[in-house]
């Protein structure tokens, strides 16, 4: 719920921006000294509309060839390192965005650029905050490109808590890519069989799943950089739940996929400055 939520308000946004594009009035004079050819010529750059949320600011940018709708979340105001490792996060994938928009030159796309991403407050306790950032960045063709990240955030220490900071053994990943290549391996079939796919097609298709996941869960530490601590209710870590974006270990059609390993299978990985995190 809070994910639709989030992505309903970055739509709300660009709905925002695109009556705020049909409503605006042009002149019906040039301004003095400048040439009405020449003003008629060169369309406005994009006025960014900001709604405050707290020290960081929700965005809404409407132009001919762009679209941009950012979210964040309340109640972050006492985190400022944390405000602006999100808010950069933002600034990187707008930049991306821009980027492509000034590739287009004179050209108008067939459809608007556009980003749209939400932040949200995933969970809150005296020792961590996680934020989740989820949206897509469209420069053309059929869809537009995933964007996936989790931010988990230390509170007492004022950091991010990276999975490499977390888990600093590289052999640590082999175990935990087998564990999670096993739930993608189960959801993949369950996913095959729901779709009524011809038996005897069924183990093709698995087959095909496996080897996205095989690519997708190899023992990388980039490859499990997203993850979101799960909490018993004393607040402690009974499991990381990992977060895998479209293209990752699927096609974009299977979306964003997670797969949760216990804290059984990760503490004796755990770096010993973090061990008090998790439950026992």
């Amino acid at each position: 719920m809070g994910r639709l939520l989030g992505r309903n308000a970055v739509q709300g946004l660009l709905m925002l921006a695109v009556l705020a594009g049909c409503t605006q009035r042009a002149p019906t004079t040039a301004e003095p000294n400048e040439p009405a050819a020449d003003a008629a010529a060169t369309p406005p750059a994009a006025e960014p509309v900001v709604v405050q949320s707290g020290p960081l600011e929700d965005v809404i940018e409407h132009a001919p060839a762009y679209m941009v709708g950012i979210s964040y979340p309340r109640g972050l105001d006492a985190y400022p390192e944390l405000t602006a490792l999100i808010g950069g996060y933002a600034q990187d994938a707008r930049a991306e965005l821009m980027q492509a928009v000034s590739g287009l030159g004179n050209d108008k796309p067939a459809a608007p650029y556009e980003l749209s991403l939400a932040f949200e407050t995933v969970l809150q306790t005296p020792d961590l905050i996680v934020i989740s950032a989820d949206g897509s960045r469209y420069t053309g063709g059929a869809h537009g490109e995933p964007l996936v990240a989790r931010f988990v955030w230390l509170v007492k220490e004022r950091k991010q808590l990276t999975a490499h900071a977390l888990i600093p053994d590289p052999a640590a990943w082999e175990k935990i890519g087998r564990e999670v290549a096993a739930q993608l391996h189960a959801a993949a079939t369950k996913r095959v069989e729901a779709d009524r796919v011809p038996l005897e097609d069924q183990a093709e298709q698995v087959a095909s799943a496996d080897r996205m996941i095989a690519e997708g869960t190899a023992a990388q530490v980039d490859n499990f950089a997203q993850f979101v601590p799960v909490l018993n209710a004393s607040g402690q870590i009974i499991a990381l739940r990992f977060v895998l974006p479209p293209y990752q270990v699927g096609p974009y059609s299977d979306g964003t996929q997670t797969a949760e390993v216990t804290t059984a299978a990760v503490l004796p990985s755990v770096a010993p400055e973090y061990g008090h995190l998790f439950a026992r």
